[in-house]
C-alpha cells in the first residue's frame, strides 16, 4: 500500500493544506504510518497526539491515530488544546514523540500537523522522508493501544510556575482558537482583574481571524483595553504558539519588542546568556541585549530552526517577529504563547513600570511591515543568490544568516525567500523616514536587477 501527498502540503516546518483539496484523512493515516515507523526504528513505542479546534481536526485525529497504531505504536490522546500543551506533554510524559493536528493561523478550511520526535523538532528533511516512505509504502506493521490523558492541569501548573507576583488589569483575546480553555483556567489562578474575549473554541473563527501579527485582528482587544481602561491586552493565534500584545494606549508590541522586555530579568538571572532573535528583528533589540550584558545571536526565521538553535546553544530565550517566543534551559525549548504571557507579566512586574511606560521608553524607528513579492517557486532562491552576489561585489555590509540583511548608515534592510510560499519577503528599519525611503530604494533596485517588481 502506497500514498502520495499533495506536493504543496509537505512544507519546511510542518505539513499543512486545505482540507478536502490538498489534505485529508488518507494523508493523516499515511503520516501516522510513517511517523510510527520512524519512532519504532529509533527504539520508541509511544506517541502523544493533540488537536486544535478546527472543524476537521477530530476526523484527522481519528485517521492519524489509526495510522500510528497500525504501525505498532501506542497513542496517548490529550485532545483539544494549544500546540504548546502538546509540546509540554511530549516533554513530560513517557513518550517518544508527539503530533499536534493544527492549521495554526491559516484560514478555517486549512489544517495540518506539527511534529516532535524525541524532544526535537521534526522538520525539513524529516518531513520529506515521510513523503518518500508513503510513496514507497515503506511502513512497519503492528498493533498499538490508545489511551486518553487529561493534561490541562499539568500544563496550567507549568504556566503558573512562571508567575512571580504582580496584579494587573488585563484583556485576553484567544480568537476562538485552541488556547481559550487553558487561558480561562489560567486567569482563574492569577491575581488581578481579567477580561476575556472569544475563549469559546470555534473552528469557524466567527469574530476575527486568529493571527495577532495582523493589526486588523487586534481591533477587538484594543477596544476592550480602551473601554475598560485596562493595563494591557494579550492575544493568541489559532493554536496558541504565537503571542501578540497591546499596551494601555492600544499600541501593538511586536515580537522583538516583547523580547526586549522578557530578556531583562533573564539576563539579570543568567548574566552573559545568549538571547536569539530572527533576522527580521530590530537592531534596537540586538543592541539592547548587548547593553544588558547578554550575547545577541541573529538566526534564521522559522519555529523549527529557532528551536534547534536554542537546543544547540543552550540559550534561555529566543523570539521571532511573528510572536513565537521560545524558552530554553529548564523550560523544554519550545514556543509557548500562554507561558510567554505569564513571563511577560513577570517581566513588567520586575521592571517596576507599566507596560505603557516601558513602550514609551522604546525609541521610535521608521519601519516597514513585512513586504511580500510573488515570484515563481523556481526563481525565489535564485533571486536571493543573485542579490547576494551583487552585494558581495559592491563590498556592502551583509549578514547572510537567512537571505540578505544589509546594514547601511541609515539602518538595515532584509530580503529573504519564504520557506513556505512562492514569495520573497523584505523588511527595512531606519532612524528617519528619509532613511527608510533610501533603504527601500536599494531593495527596489536589487529586485529590478533580478527582474522582480514590487507590487
Amino acid at each position: 500500500m502506497t500514498h502520495h501527498f499533495h506536493p504543496s502540503s509537505l512544507r519546511e516546518y510542518d505539513i499543512r493544506g486545505v482540507v478536502g483539496r490538498t489534505l485529508g484523512t488518507a494523508d493523516a493515516h499515511a503520516i501516522g504510518r510513517g511517523f510510527a515507523t520512524l519512532v519504532r526504528r529509533a527504539g520508541g513505542t509511544r506517541v502523544v497526539v493533540g488537536r486544535d479546534g478546527r472543524l476537521s481536526s477530530p476526523e484527522l485525529e481519528a485517521a492519524l491515530v489509526a495510522g500510528l497504531t497500525a504501525s505498532g505504536v501506542d497513542v496517548v490522546r490529550i485532545g483539544l488544546g494549544p500546540t504548546p500543551m502538546l509540546y509540554h506533554s511530549e516533554a513530560m510524559l513517557e513518550v517518544d514523540g508527539g503530533i499536534q493536528i493544527t492549521g495554526s493561523h491559516n484560514p478555517a478550511d486549512y489544517n495540518g500537523f506539527k511534529m516532535v520526535l524525541q524532544h526535537r523538532p521534526f522538520f525539513g528533511a524529516d518531513i520529506q522522508r515521510l513523503g518518500a516512505m508513503a510513496a514507497a509504502g515503506e511502513w512497519d506493521d503492528g498493533t498499538g493501544e490508545v489511551t486518553d490523558h487529561d493534561h490541562v492541569d499539568a500544563y496550567v501548573g507549568r504556566l503558573m510556575a512562571g508567575y512571580a507576583g504582580g496584579s494587573y488589569r488585563i484583556g485576553w483575546d484567544t480568537g476562538s482558537g485552541a488556547a481559550g480553555p487553558v487561558i480561562e483556567r489560567l486567569v482563574a489562578l492569577l491575581p488581578g482583574e481579567h477580561h476575556l474575549l472569544f475563549t469559546e473554541v470555534d473552528g469557524r473563527f466567527p469574530h476575527h481571524h486568529p493571527d495577532p501579527t495582523e493589526e486588523v485582528n487586534l481591533v477587538d482587544l484594543k477596544r476592550l483595553v480602551a473601554d475598560k481602561g485596562l493595563d494591557f491586552g494579550l492575544a493568541f493565534d489559532g493554536d496558541g504558539d504565537r503571542i501578540g500584545a497591546v499596551d494601555g494606549k492600544g499600541r501593538t508590541l511586536w515580537g522583538d519588542q516583547l523580547l526586549m522586555l522578557l530578556a531583562e530579568p533573564v539576563l539579570r538571572e543568567t548574566p552573559g546568556a545568549t538571547i536569539i532573535a530572527d533576522v527580521k528583528a530590530s537592531q534596537l533589540l540586538f543592541d539592547r541585549i548587548a547593553e544588558l550584558g547578554g550575547t545577541p545571536l541573529m538566526w534564521k526565521t522559522g519555529h523549527s530552526p529557532m528551536k534547534t538553535k536554542l537546543l544547540e546553544t543552550g540559550a534561555p530565550l529566543a523570539a521571532e517577529m511573528s510572536g513565537h517566543v521560545f524558552f530554553g534551559g529548564d523550560d523544554y525549548g519550545f514556543d509557548d504563547a500562554p507561558y510567554a504571557a505569564v513571563r511577560l507579566i513577570r517581566a513588567i512586574h520586575l521592571s517596576g513600570r507599566s507596560l505603557t511606560e516601558l513602550r514609551d521608553a522604546m525609541p521610535e524607528m521608521a519601519t516597514t511591515p513585512e513586504l511580500r513579492f510573488r515570484v515563481d517557486e523556481t526563481r525565489k532562491f535564485a533571486v536571493v543568490d543573485e542579490v547576494l552576489a551583487r552585494l558581495a561585489a559592491s563590498g556592502a555590509d551583509v549578514n547572510t544568516t537567512d537571505g540578505a540583511r544589509v546594514t547601511t548608515a541609515d539602518g538595515w534592510w532584509l530580503l529573504r525567500a519564504s520557506n513556505t510560499q512562492d514569495v520573497l519577503t523584505a523588511r527595512a528599519e531606519a532612524r528617519t523616514q528619509e532613511g527608510l525611503a533610501r533603504l527601500l530604494a536599494e531593495v527596489d533596485a536589487q529586485l529590478a536587477l533580478s527582474g522582480v517588481a514590487r507590487a
